[in-house]
């Protein structure tokens, strides 16, 4: 159950800061309240789950996951364009979060 709570703020941090782009610097109303929303539900939900996980973890696969995937949604819904080097360092960040549980004791 921790880690599906993980999961699900990891989709509500992803979702939020897709939408950021949407807001227009904050001034439309319910792209913003829809980015505020997601953002309480996502420290909500990694709340709950760093009851079961170590923070050190939690923090680091939430965030993880959340740059890769952010950077995958600009890319592909945006027209960001991301080189090698950018493809390069999602790599790293997702190698840092597999080392990181690898060396947790849960």
């Amino acid at each position: 159950m921790p880690y599906l709570l993980l999961a699900l703020a990891i989709a509500a941090e992803v979702c939020a800061t897709s939408l950021l782009k949407l807001t227009d610097g904050f001034s439309r109303l319910w792209p913003s309240l829809a980015v505020g929303a997601g953002y309480v539900l996502s420290f909500y939900l990694l709340g709950r789950a760093l009851k079961h996980i170590p923070v050190s973890v939690a923090y680091a696969v939430w965030s993880g996951a959340g740059t890769a995937a952010v950077a995958a949604i600009g890319a592909t819904f945006f027209g960001e364009s991301l080189g090698r080097l950018q493809w390069c360092g999602i790599a790293l960040v997702i190698v840092g979060v597999v080392l990181l549980n690898l060396r947790s004791t849960h």
